[in-house]
């Protein structure tokens, strides 16, 4: 696969087929020194109340006399415009969250349910960043998340073209390979999610020859680990994984080029943050969840999906990983479902076309060369989503003609 595209050789990562087993220890250079004195990173599987990142201590809420209230109509860019108001109050000031959810569905006139959703979505997202461990301080809740709907904007493609003599087959490549590399190393969702945010950028904003798209791909990974992570590998693991094709050197020269070429903004938010905060808001099961990290992550391997925002692919993920799902719908899951599909404010048409990307994709996963993310999500840990027998009918479940899968 990588001899197609103009890739160097590269060390096995996953196998789906049969385990490297006659390859002996003696002949394995060790990937890091600090993994043997190191617990290994524990799969993470989001559940209620636990936070993002582990060992991070909820701080006890904290009353804030500060109103916010939205401003509608939405931009021109279809993003919420949050703004301060002094002196407004939402009309749901002083309920406690719990009752305001179970009194919320015998709510009739829709009139009263549309002045309701702005202050109990204010409500939400500030228990759930506090709960998912998005924030330090509860305080700033909201002030965190109004940055985080105009910051997605600042690093939105113009196009998805990629340039010559690359291919959307070559980057999917390129992209399957760094999800390996990146369960390798057992870095957080959101070093991932950064990494291939910045390759497409370099892509777009640095000339750079098909021989060296690995090494370009390993950088961003290298960069978003130093972003993210708190222990980072080394130089030479990293050229061990690329079989030593390329040195110490070039690989650092390489890390100068894409800092200037991106002018050292490495700052993203990830989709995979609106995604939590919308599941968690919704109230959706682990499954669900796990379904639409599963959709979500298959479409870094998708062309067509590098020019939407982050939280239209959340928002896409979470419908079609409900829709095919199907479960038992509640009163109060329905109102809560409400309440989070507004931090998805795409138009619906957006919304259904990310859909239909991510179901065809989904419904040809375990037939491609690019099965990183289907082994993935394939364990028992991630609830063998991957596996689901309706993912293979997903794209006649939105319409599309059955050829397509």
């Amino acid at each position: 696969m990588m001899a197609r595209t103009g890739f160097c050789d590269s060390r096995p990562l996953l196998d789906p087929c049969k385990k490297n087993s006659t390859q002996t220890e003696e002949n394995r250079v060790p990937l890091r020194t600090w993994a043997n004195t190191c617990a290994v990173k524990a799969r993470r599987a989001y559940n209620e109340g636990e936070g993002l990142r582990s060992g991070q201590q909820h701080k006890a809420e904290n009353k804030d006399e500060r109103r916010w209230i939205q401003r509608l109509p939405l931009s021109a860019d279809g993003i919420m415009d949050y703004a301060q108001k002094k002196g407004s109050t939402p009309s749901v000031d002083g309920y406690k969250e719990e009752a305001v959810l179970n009194h919320l569905h015998r709510v009739q006139v829709l009139p009263t349910l549309r002045q309701l959703v702005p202050g109990l979505l204010q409500r939400e997202i500030e228990v759930a960043m506090d709960k998912l461990g998005l924030l330090f301080d509860r305080t700033y809740a909201w002030d965190v998340f109004s940055d985080m709907m105009r910051s997605q904007l600042n690093g939105a493609l113009p196009n998805g073209e990629l340039p010559r003599p690359f291919t959307d087959t070559t980057r999917a490549i390129l992209v399957d390979w760094l999800i390996q590399v990146h369960e390798v190393f057992s870095f957080s969702e959101e070093t991932l999610y950064l990494a291939v945010h910045l390759l497409n950028r370099a892509l777009c904003q640095i000339e750079v020859s098909i021989s060296s798209l690995q090494l370009l791909g390993v950088v961003c990974l290298f960069l978003a680990a130093k972003k993210e992570e708190c222990l980072l590998p080394e130089v030479s693991e990293l050229c061990y994984l690329m079989a030593h094709t390329y040195t110490k050197k070039q690989l650092l020269r390489m890390e100068r080029r894409v800092l200037s070429g991106l002018r050292f903004e490495l700052s993203h938010c990830p989709p995979i943050h609106f995604l939590l905060l919308s599941a968690y808001i919704a109230r959706c099961s682990d499954k669900v969840i796990c379904m639409a990290r599963y959709l979500l992550e298959l479409s870094l391997l998708e062309g067509q999906c590098v020019l939407y925002l982050p939280t239209h692919l959340a928002g896409a993920a979470l419908h079609l990983a409900r829709r095919l799902l199907q479960e038992a719908a509640t009163p109060e899951g329905e109102a809560a479902w409400c309440i989070a599909s507004n931090i998805h404010l795409g138009s619906e048409a957006t919304l259904f076309n990310i859909m239909q990307i991510m179901a065809i994709a989904a419904a040809k996963a375990h037939m491609r060369e690019t099965r990183a993310t289907y082994i993935k999500f394939s364990t028992v840990e991630t609830l063998h989503v991957s596996m689901h027998p309706a993912l293979k009918n997903a794209p006649c479940l939105l319409g599309l003609p059955c050829f397509q899968i």
